[in-house]
């Protein structure tokens, strides 16, 4: 499989709305989306940007088996065949982005972005991730380390080059 095979899942715009990561907060808080310790905490370090032009992106969200795995994957693993694939990782924005833009998210769907890992405030990295769980909305954030291993309940969400 290659880029050129995958199918575009969704298209959001980054650099639109909000500008900070108080503005993301405020944002997520009006739309009652729950907000998790740690998504908190990274939106606040200095590595997460926002685009500072309107920008379009395309995205793929895409299963362990899609990517071609038969098992259990850490996250290097999963982003290096990402990137074998023509796929791109994600800018940080993508996260709470995509989570204020994807408020139809099927119950019990757990998607991860694929990002360039953001380390909290204790240093750890943490990659950003969203469920719908119980009729609640959520933006987590998660460890990031490139040996975490992950199964299949989680869906991965990578940038899809535009030709």
């Amino acid at each position: 499989m290659t880029a050129n095979e995958f199918k575009t899942w969704k298209t959001i715009h980054l650099g639109t709305g909000p500008k900070t990561p108080g503005d993301f907060r405020e944002a997520l808080k009006d739309n009652e989306i729950n907000l998790n310790h740690w998504a908190n905490d990274i939106l606040g370090q200095p590595a997460f940007t926002v685009a500072t032009k309107e920008t379009e992106i395309d995205l793929v969200k895409v299963t362990l088996a899609k990517l071609g795995f038969e098992n259990d994957t850490n996250r290097d693993q999963i982003c290096e065949r990402a990137k074998e694939l023509g796929l791109e990782l994600c800018p940080a924005e993508v996260g709470p982005q995509l989570r204020l833009q994807y408020q139809d998210q099927p119950n019990d769907e757990w998607v991860l972005i694929g990002m360039e890992p953001i380390p909290n405030s204790d240093g750890n990295p943490n990659v950003f991730g969203m469920v719908y769980l119980v009729s609640e909305l959520w933006f987590f954030s998660t460890w990031g380390f490139s040996n975490r291993v992950w199964s299949d309940v989680f869906q991965w969400v990578f940038c899809l080059p535009r030709k």
